[in-house]
């Protein structure tokens, strides 16, 4: 672990301390030992709900300070690993980088099984980690409360969207209805994710997904070195 942390406005005692039960976890993918879109993720922090309330700008601030601290000290092992922030229910925060473990799966009903449970997240967080996007009739379908505030990743890729005149949908019943009996009008399907990006659904592949999902390891390539 590359370090722990007591949260903003706690003193550090300087004695070891045992967090919680999470309140909150994000896991944000680093490269080159930097982490790209540092901005959209600060940006999604304070979007988020902590312990039923609003992240503080201390949160943000706080985070953003120690994830310099933490990537000199943890990314010399892991440049390429994940950075996660956790908060528990007392309002410790912790911070750690460690190595990034690639899916086992990316048929589409294993991204359907991950953008249920980020979608439980964004519940009580108000910010899914990890959203399922889709192709119906030239535009993509985002699985995502009207109004809803996304990720990082999220943001970014409903920015290239409007970049190249793509229009964005947003529906919430995309998670739950991709495979079902409608599913069959959707083109092709992805993931989208902090942690692992984007991921083409290897039975719902496409050459929208497959766009985007060069242009966020450019993005890594490029935000990384």
């Amino acid at each position: 672990m590359a370090a722990r942390d007591i949260g903003p406005g706690e003193l550090e005692t300087g004695s070891s301390f045992v967090l919680g039960e999470p309140a909150l976890v994000c896991r944000w993918r680093i490269h080159g030992g930097e982490l790209p879109m540092l901005n959209r993720h600060m940006r999604a922090l304070g979007a988020r709900t902590v312990n039923d309330a609003p992240a503080t700008t201390e949160l943000v601030a706080w985070a953003k300070q120690r994830i310099e601290w933490n990537l000199s000290s943890g990314a010399s092992r892991y440049p390429d690993g994940v950075l996660m922030l956790v908060v528990d229910r007392s309002g410790q925060a912790a911070m750690t980088v460690g190595p990034y473990q690639p899916l086992e799966r990316t048929d589409a009903r294993f991204l359907v099984a991950r953008a249920k449970d980020a979608r439980r997240e964004a519940a009580t967080s108000g910010v899914a980690p990890e959203t399922l996007w889709a192709v119906r009739d030239g535009a993509l379908v985002w699985g995502a409360e009207s109004g809803e505030a996304p990720s990082a990743a999220a943001s970014l890729i409903e920015g290239l969207a409007k970049t190249v005149g793509l229009p964005v949908r947003r529906d919430p019943a995309l998670v739950s209805g991709l495979l079902g009996k409608r599913g069959h009008v959707y083109d092709e399907a992805f993931l989208v994710s902090d942690e692992h990006g984007v991921v083409p659904a290897s039975d719902r592949a496409g050459m929208r997904g497959d766009k985007f999902a060069r242009g966020w390891e450019r993005l890594l390539e490029r935000d990384g070195r």
